[in-house]
C-alpha cells in the first residue's frame, strides 16, 4: 500500500508541475531585444535595434554626444508611450518621429519633465536620441559614464536603452 501511495503521489506532481508549466502564457513576438520589466515582471513588446550604445572615449573640449535608437512596435496593437526620462542630468532624451522632434526629457525630481504622450502605431517605429554633455559634470567629471534612458508605456512596462563611454579632459 505504501508504495502505491508514493507513486499516485509522485505522479500527481508530476501532473500537476506539467500544467503549471504548459498554462503560463508565452508573449508573442519576443526576440532578444525585447525587455522584461524587473519590477512587475511583464513583458515590454516594443523593441529597440540596440539597447546599448558605447560611445567609447568621449573628450569634454569635444563638446556633447550623441545617438539615436530605434524603437519599433511589433505588436497588432498600438502602444502609447507616457513617460521618457534619463538617470542623470546630464543627459537628454529626444523622440524623434515623422511629425518632428519632442523633447528634451531630462531626469526626473530635478527638472521639469513633460510627459511623452507619444503612440506608436502597430508596426510603426520612433527614434529615441540621446544626448550626452560631458561637461555637465565640470573638470572633475571624468573617467567611465554608464547612464540611461528609461521609456514607460500606458501599463508602466519599462524599456531601458544604455550609453557608455569614458570622459576624457
Amino acid at each position: 500500500m505504501k508504495k502505491n501511495t508514493i507513486i499516485v503521489f509522485s505522479t500527481a506532481i508530476i501532473v500537476l508541475t506539467a500544467i503549471m508549466l504548459l498554462s503560463k502564457p508565452t508573449p508573442k513576438n519576443i526576440d532578444q531585444q525585447t525587455t522584461i520589466t524587473p519590477e512587475t515582471g511583464r513583458v515590454n513588446l516594443l523593441t529597440v535595434s540596440e539597447k546599448l550604445f558605447d560611445f567609447g572615449t568621449i573628450s569634454m573640449k569635444d563638446g556633447k554626444v550623441n545617438h539615436s535608437f530605434k524603437i519599433t512596435n511589433p505588436t497588432d496593437k498600438d502602444i502609447f508611450l507616457k513617460k521618457v526620462f534619463t538617470s542623470c542630468m546630464c543627459t537628454n532624451a529626444y523622440i524623434i518621429n515623422s511629425n518632428g522632434e519632442k523633447g528634451p526629457f531630462g531626469m526626473e525630481g530635478m527638472s521639469y519633465v513633460p510627459p511623452a504622450n507619444e503612440t506608436i502605431k502597430t508596426g510603426g517605429s520612433i527614434e529615441i536620441n540621446a544626448v550626452f554633455d560631458p561637461n555637465a559634470h565640470g573638470p572633475a567629471g571624468i573617467g567611465p559614464i554608464d547612464r540611461f534612458i528609461v521609456l514607460t508605456d500606458e501599463n508602466d512596462n519599462n524599456l531601458e536603452l544604455e550609453i557608455k563611454g569614458v570622459v576624457t579632459p
